[in-house]
């Protein structure tokens, strides 16, 4: 049955609550192996007008929460999460906030070569556990040939503006059907689940869908 109902996933690997969705998501699909879900992430920046070079991290957590205190406020139930869920992010690692348009160009190859899951789950892992920088062309080589993508056209695909405007475009056109936030799952193009849902909430959700 695995691969019958079409789940698009919005999401950005510099969210902390995109890969604490993640990661409740795949619990659920690890126990409901014949789940119906055909994935697909599509593109979707947490800040679109993030400067092509990033900015300093804690220059960028400041102008988002003020201060350590709005810091500290902000991240708490994300690392309580992520240990719940073994995640062990390590936000400290991080020195810059990048622009993702280039993530998301890599993720869009990743698609034309059914590589997408993997290489979001390391996206998200060289962000979030390893600090670097997913905006750097040949962090995202590296990424890709775990994969088993090609990292010398990666890097000069992403020395072009080749399907620059096909991601954006997807993005705008996410914007105007209403998608605000991420992580944001549309299951069936149809229903839409806004958030970092509990495994729990998968796991009915596919019962449902399958009958179980």
């Amino acid at each position: 049955m695995t691969g019958t109902i079409r789940l698009d996933i919005f999401a950005d690997p510099v969210c902390p609550w995109c890969v604490i969705g993640k990661a409740e998501l795949d619990r659920a699909l690890e126990s409901r192996p014949d789940h119906p879900f055909a994935i697909t992430w599509q593109p979707f920046r947490l800040d679109p007008q993030m400067p092509q070079a990033g900015m300093d991290h804690v220059a960028y957590m400041k102008m988002k929460f003020r201060d350590e205190k709005g810091i500290l406020a902000a991240m708490k139930p994300v690392m309580e999460a992520s240990e719940r869920l073994g995640l062990w992010l390590n936000p400290s690692l991080i020195q810059r906030i990048p622009n993702t348009l280039n993530a998301h160009r890599l993720m869009h190859w990743a698609g034309l070569e059914g590589a997408q899951t993997p290489v979001m789950s390391a996206l998200m892992r060289a962000h979030w556990r390893e600090g670097k920088n997913i905006g750097n062309p040949d962090v995202l080589a590296d990424i890709g040939a775990a994969a088993g993508m090609d990292p010398g056209m990666i890097r000069r695909l992403l020395a072009t503006d080749e399907d620059k405007a096909e991601v954006a475009n997807r993005e705008i056109h996410a914007r105007q059907r209403g998608v605000s936030s991420v992580p944001t799952f549309i299951v069936a193009d149809s229903h839409v689940v806004t958030g970092a849902q509990p495994a729990s909430l998968w796991m009915q959700v596919i019962d449902e869908l399958t009958g179980a």
